[in-house]
């Protein structure tokens, strides 16, 4: 079987931009057992309360919820097991000393298969407050009317 020479998007974690300011994203691997990667491409995914965490040096993907393959028998996985992230030496020591900041966590983006590889896009994120939330909504529904109004004007009718 030929491998997709192109990005197949699995899952998108929409709130987390709306929740999280992202500083930095970055693509990983996952450690996946094949029951799991049958489950991915049927979309079986949900990245809502997923993170990544250090532990002995490794980074670890907790909360990711793969649901269970309707085929699969007795060599079925765990739902919401805890799954290695494959990720560059240089790149985690990267992660590794941003993520001491306070405030700052790493979060799943998206998933997404590329040539036939499960990846995840992970992004750096500082958590946002209530207004700054209100305030990033405000600003992009100003520039919404602004373009609006633009394309009104360059278009030549009056409102």
């Amino acid at each position: 079987m030929a491998r997709d020479e192109k990005r197949k998007v699995i899952a998108v974690n929409r709130k987390a931009r709306h929740d999280y300011e992202i500083l930095k994203t970055y693509e990983a691997g996952l450690v996946l057992r094949g029951t799991e990667v049958k489950s991915l491409r049927d979309g079986r995914v949900s990245l809502v309360d997923a993170f990544a965490q250090e532990t002995d040096g490794e980074l670890l993907l907790h909360g990711l919820h793969i649901a269970e393959y309707a085929l699969g028998t007795w060599t079925n996985h765990t739902p919401r097991r805890i799954r290695k992230l494959l990720l560059h030496r240089v790149e985690i020591e990267k992660i590794l000393l941003k993520l001491r900041d306070p405030g700052v966590t790493l979060i799943p983006l998206s998933m997404y298969f590329a040539n036939g590889w499960a990846k995840v896009e992970l992004g750096l994120a500082r958590g946002r407050k209530a207004y700054d939330k209100r305030q990033v909504l405000a600003e992009r529904d100003a520039n919404r009317e602004i373009a609006r109004e633009f394309g009104r004007h360059l278009k030549g009718r009056p409102r």
